[in-house]
């Protein structure tokens, strides 16, 4: 498998992940739409969100042609200067990752969801903007799941600054609140040494550390996470003088598998989703009873919710 970060978010340089295995995006022409920023056209004023889809029998269990929204975004994509090497740059709700965030969108991400291919970071993020915008925002839901930046924690990152990391994630612990009650922070966790994806859910109160991996395998393959993961949940405790009651328990889920050497950051995102839309802290060890697997459609419509909400919040 390709390295999924690395080759996606070209600029600004903190969001760059180095891969001596994968080539950097190209650098962007100057023109017409390289500095452009566009600003989310949702309004600021909280909304209630959005419910998803939660049974697995709502779905098709095949999938067919590109839908019709997709097909519209292509056809926007092709006829915009994007197709010349210009980027779009988004502003982000504070909410979602707990401080001001902007990603940066190209070509080739949207490549990733026309052609259903690896996904990198830029995807990943502005996927995690839809739910909270389209699920969350507004709702209890805000107080019970949290979002942590791929681009801020990830295995190239751990592996030059273990220290760096482990403050970034505790400040991010600190943003959110004083998490005694039940709550979860989502991590979209990349490898760095192959792009593979998997899903890091972290219960500060109970102590319990959720780990999903679409793969084979547990958090042994990634023990510097793991490592990391730890500390920084210690030490906020240390920071907010609760009493570590008992060690930390880490939980691997009997999670969906999939069967081809993409559809990791696909799972990832649909792991969240389907948390969420259940509104379930605790994470079953052998996962929900509504999706015991994903199907090709499954992956599908988050695409397609992902096209319709590019398409609503005009960033083309």
């Amino acid at each position: 498998m390709r390295d999924a970060v690395g080759s996606f978010v070209g600029w600004p340089s903190d969001l760059i992940f180095p891969d001596a295995e994968t080539p950097t995006r190209p650098t962007h022409k100057v023109g017409k739409g390289i500095s452009r920023r566009i600003e989310s056209v949702a309004s600021q004023k909280e909304v209630p969100g959005r419910k998803l889809k939660s049974a697995a029998k709502d779905i098709p269990m095949t999938s067919g042609t590109k839908s019709q929204i997709m097909m519209r975004l292509e056809k926007m994509v092709d006829e915009s200067d994007i197709m010349d090497g210009a980027i779009r740059s988004i502003d982000f709700d504070e909410g979602v990752f707990g401080a001001a965030h902007f990603e940066i969108i190209a070509k080739e991400d949207f490549q990733q969801l026309f052609e259903h291919d690896e996904l990198g970071i830029a995807v990943i993020h502005t996927y995690i903007w839809y739910m909270y915008v389209t699920l969350m925002r507004g709702t209890e839901l805000c107080n019970r799941f949290n979002f942590i930046a791929a681009s801020r924690i990830n295995a190239t990152l751990i592996t030059k600054n273990p220290t760096s990391v482990k403050n970034d994630l505790v400040d991010r612990f600190m943003a959110a609140g004083d998490n005694t009650t039940p709550s979860l922070y989502f991590l979209p966790f990349n490898s760095g040494n192959g792009g593979h994806w998997v899903l890091v859910a972290m219960d500060l109160s109970r102590l319990i550390v959720y780990y999903l991996d679409s793969l084979s395998g547990d958090w042994s393959k990634y023990p510097n996470m793991k490592k990391t993961v730890d500390a920084a949940i210690i030490k906020f405790r240390s920071k907010k003088n609760y009493r570590n009651r008992k060690d930390i328990t880490w939980v691997r889920v009997e999670c969906p598998q999939q069967n081809n050497s993409v559809d990791c950051g696909f799972f990832v995102l649909r792991f969240m989703r389907d948390i969420i839309a259940l509104n379930r802290i605790d994470i079953p060890k052998m996962y929900f009873e509504e999706y015991k697997s994903y199907s090709r459609a499954h992956l599908d419509e988050l695409k397609d919710e992902l096209c319709q909400f590019i398409v609503d919040q005009r960033i083309i």
